[in-house]
């Protein structure tokens, strides 16, 4: 199993419109294309409580190319990602890391 552990940084007062899409929009969107996630979190104690983080499991590196270019050339999400922000960019920058557990981790 491989887990990608992304980093969503965003701007001043954006990251309510980013948790809305993700829980209105993309996650459904995640479903159909078979994209499976490990995990959401906020920031509650840290170096900014404008981040959203979370993870997704992928078989391989293979299943995350094919799954994640599907999704980002979804037109649906294309739609709602363009109308999410109407009112602006919500997202500052993104941070992607691809790991795999070690042979003593309680996470396989």
């Amino acid at each position: 199993m491989i887990y990608e552990l992304r980093i969503y940084h965003c701007l001043p007062g954006r990251l309510p419109a980013l948790l809305k899409r993700f829980e209105s929009t993309t996650l459904g969107i995640w479903e159909r294309h078979g994209i499976r996630q490990a995990g959401f979190w906020t920031t509650l104690i840290g170096s900014s409580n404008m981040t959203l983080t979370y993870m997704l499991a992928w078989e391989s590196l293979a299943e995350r190319e094919q799954k994640w270019t599907a999704f980002q050339a979804d037109p649906e999400w294309n739609t709602k990602r363009a109308e999410s922000e109407k009112d602006g960019p919500i997202v500052a920058n993104i941070v992607s890391e691809l790991m795999v557990p070690t042979a003593f981790s309680s996470v396989r």
